[in-house]
């Protein structure tokens, strides 16, 4: 997992869930005001483990699940930043899949 901040809307207690080049899940332990069919910025921070550094998706959301204690945020990415840490990050994320 890796700490997200969505950009002018929720700066703390959101977790990455997970990511793939389509798009990317985020839980949200405190209330947000997110709408679906709008788009945001997620600032990525992955864990140090992972040698990469922060990066922005530019993402829109497709679905909110509420549970009793927290939200789960589905987003499409819609811009990917430029360079390779995006890419990076999700052959780490997979790597680590597999040795687990």
């Amino acid at each position: 997992m890796a700490r997200a901040v969505i950009q002018d809307v929720l700066k703390e207690d959101i977790m990455l869930k997970n990511i793939s080049i389509t798009g990317c899940c985020v839980v949200c332990l405190s209330s947000v005001n997110i709408s679906i069919n709008s788009s945001y910025k997620i600032k990525i921070e992955p864990e140090s483990d992972a040698k990469i550094g922060d990066f922005v998706l530019v993402v829109e959301c497709k679905w909110i699940k509420e549970t009793e204690h927290s939200k789960e945020i589905g987003f499409n990415i819609v811009d990917f930043p430029k360079g390779e840490l995006f890419q990076r990050y999700v052959d780490y994320l997979a790597f680590r899949s597999e040795l687990a």
